[in-house]
């Protein structure tokens, strides 16, 4: 079987289960707050356009910037009530899906309710029927095909959506699909996708079936069909409450590149090797990935140097390398609680990088020279650059005016330099595309980028434990800039000889052993 299918089927029962249980939870508190809310804006018809307009609103904002903006939001609560709120993970998760499946229903149920003949009403009421009786006798049972019809549509979105949740932290089947999307690797990409449509239309069918027993009155398949869902979503989230392991779990961050995914490995295989058992959290962004280590959400990553500096610490200057290390070092622990276990050895920096080629025909060497050039060239950059602040440094040291900007995944921003799409790219010094590819590197004479030597950085729950430290004290200062290159390209290079970054981590931890 293809390593890269076998790693995906090894990890789709757990992804699953944890995909069911946050979209079946997501849609449970949605149907809580959408039925009696729907019922009452169906009988105040002010209040109803107020409530389906805010709904309405909340569709309009994307659904993975809805799931960020839960993040700052739950650690404002956190901070006002003392802590013990996570703000990444199933939380927001649960919540900014919750919100997504609200419309459909809360619509569905105002129209059910309000498109009742006003006859069967006056009739409902001539024979003195209460309110609570012309609900439960009358209005339910009439609207109840319609109220179904949005259900099925909320349950279908939900799923779609909850593969979004992989970006703050949450496992579901997006962490197959986000993890192929970096990496190359469509098998993981297409099981995700699979997986999730599949699911998707199980859902849809048998609610559909529940739709039709109400529609036609048909208790007996009804609850059939419902039994049935209901025990078709115990079996796949079954693994999400398996008994925990009689061993401490450790859990490793990464961000959403393909060094991150093959360092959290290699990580993890150390851990293991010392009888920890391990978890991931990939695909987080730079905004949260640290934050998540200070709040306990995360318990060991990779991060780098010139980002702590810049994004955590909010430094706009530049330092020597080794003096940086120093001041993010006693910064870490004594404003977040998190310690610097060391560098790995390498550093991986922001590098403006042409074709080969075009380096050699535009005569260019160095920034200075491509500000001559820039307003004839597009700029790719991936999907944070243009926002963070080394951008702004690299602009106030060269006047780089290009004709336009466009922000990619990793991936698909060499591709787009390769084909011609755009002139330069910001890309990173220890990527092996850049050599496999032929680029140039433009150096940087101002120093407006800083460092970016990769820090080991550790949680306050393992931080002081003696065999945590152990386990990994040996990657430090351990991890050329040449093999993680190598290691680099084994996961993004798109012919035969391509690996999943669990295959690179291996290679990568024994070339260590032999050094």
């Amino acid at each position: 079987m293809n390593e890269g299918l076998r790693s995906a089927l090894e990890r789709l029962p757990e992804l699953l289960a944890a995909h069911v249980v946050l979209a079946g939870a997501a849609l449970l508190l949605a149907l809580a707050a959408s039925l009696p809310l729907g019922i009452v804006a169906a009988r105040r018809p002010a209040l109803a356009r107020v409530v389906l307009g805010l709904a309405s609103l909340v569709q309009t904002i994307p659904a993975l910037a809805l799931l960020a903006l839960f993040y700052p939001v739950l650690l404002m609560l956190s901070a006002l009530v003392g802590g013990g709120i996570p703000a990444l993970g199933f939380l927001p998760s649960l919540l900014a899906l919750a919100l997504y499946a609200l419309l459909p229903i809360l619509r569905n149920g105002v129209t059910g309710l309000v498109g009742i003949d006003p006859a069967v009403i006056e009739a409902a009421d001539a024979v003195g029927m209460t309110s609570a009786q012309k609900l439960r006798l009358v209005e339910a049972p009439l609207a109840a095909p319609v109220v179904m019809a949005g259900i099925r549509t909320a349950a279908v979105w939900t799923i779609g959506a909850a593969t979004l949740s992989t970006t703050v932290g949450q496992p579901s089947l997006g962490d197959l699909i986000f993890a192929g999307l970096q990496t190359q690797n469509w098998v993981l990409v297409l099981v995700g996708c699979v997986a999730a449509a599949v699911l998707a239309l199980v859902v849809d069918g048998l609610l559909g079936l529940v739709e039709r027993a109400v529609r036609d009155r048909r208790r007996g398949t009804g609850f059939a069909a419902l039994g049935l869902l209901l025990a078709g979503v115990m079996a796949a989230a079954w693994p999400a409450f398996a008994p925990a392991p009689s061993r401490p779990v450790v859990t490793i961050g990464a961000k959403n590149f393909s060094e991150q995914y093959i360092l959290a490995r290699l990580i993890g295989r150390r851990l293991e090797a010392a009888g920890y058992a391990v978890r991931y959290r990939e695909g987080l962004g730079s905004a949260v990935i640290f934050r998540a280590l200070a709040a306990g959400d995360i318990d060991v990553y990779v991060d780098y140097a010139g980002t702590l500096w810049t994004n955590e610490m909010r430094r706009a200057d530049t330092s020597p390398r080794a003096a940086m290390i120093g001041e993010i070092t006693r910064w870490a622990a004594s404003d977040r609680g998190v310690s610097v276990l060391g560098p790995l050895g390498f550093e991986n920096a922001y590098a403006f990088a042409v074709r080969g080629a075009d380096a050699r025909r535009l005569e260019l060497r160095t920034l200075d020279d491509l500000v001559r050039v820039a307003p004839a060239m597009t700029l790719g950059s991936d999907l944070e650059f243009l926002e963070r602040p080394e951008w702004a440094m690299v602009r106030r040291a060269y006047p780089l005016n290009f004709a336009a900007t466009r922000a990619y995944s990793p991936t698909f921003m060499y591709r787009a330099l390769e084909s011609g799409q755009v002139g330069a790219i910001s890309a990173f010094s220890s990527d092996g595309r850049i050599a496999a590819l032929g680029l140039t590197v433009l150096t940087d004479p101002k120093a407006a980028i800083p460092g970016y030597d990769a820090l080991l950085l550790a949680g306050s729950r393992f931080s002081q434990d003696a065999r945590f430290q152990a386990a990994l004290r040996p990657l430090i200062g351990a991890i050329p800039v040449e093999r993680m290159r190598e290691a680099n390209y084994r996961v993004d290079r798109s012919d035969s000889g391509q690996q999943s970054a669990a295959e690179a981590a291996l290679w990568l931890d024994g070339a260590l052993a032999h050094r």
